[in-house]
């Protein structure tokens, strides 16, 4: 006889749906992650396809990182410049023309606002993969297959 005790027909399926709805849960958040990077490309370089492959490692942190070096790295490559220098900034898909003292108070406030989004969304994935975790070990689920 098995130790473990045999788990009903309908147990197995609500665990089975309750699993599912932390992968989607989990699957969402990463998603709105790559969205927020996807939107801070365009505002500085391209760090979603870095960010995204750590993603796919589970380790949205990494992503987060990435994000914040890169606008770091336009902001401190214009900051020197000369304020009346004129500077080109893709909004909406329309390049438009302005200078370094428009843009870089832009930039500031938009790296301050992505970057808390990321951290929200970073705390939260890793809040829930917390959950599904402690999930599976109080109900002794053991994915067979990811």
């Amino acid at each position: 006889m098995s130790a473990q005790p045999q788990v009903s027909g309908k147990k197995q399926q609500d665990l089975q749906v309750q699993y599912s709805n932390f992968k989607n849960m989990l699957q969402q958040i990463a998603q709105k992650i790559g969205d927020i990077e996807q939107e801070a490309e365009e505002h500085n370089a391209a760090c979603m396809g870095i960010a995204s492959r750590h993603l796919a490692s589970d380790d949205p942190a990494i992503a987060s990182n990435v994000c914040r070096h890169r606008f770091r790295l336009v902001l401190e490559t214009i900051e020197p410049l000369q304020e009346d220098r004129k500077c080109f900034r893709l909004i909406n898909g329309v390049l438009v023309e302005r200078t370094v003292k428009d843009i870089v108070p832009a930039l500031k406030t938009n790296q301050d606002g992505l970057k808390k989004v990321l951290d929200d969304l970073v705390k939260n994935y890793k809040t829930k993969q917390d959950e599904l975790d402690m999930w599976k070990k109080k109900n002794n689920v053991q994915v067979v297959q990811q």
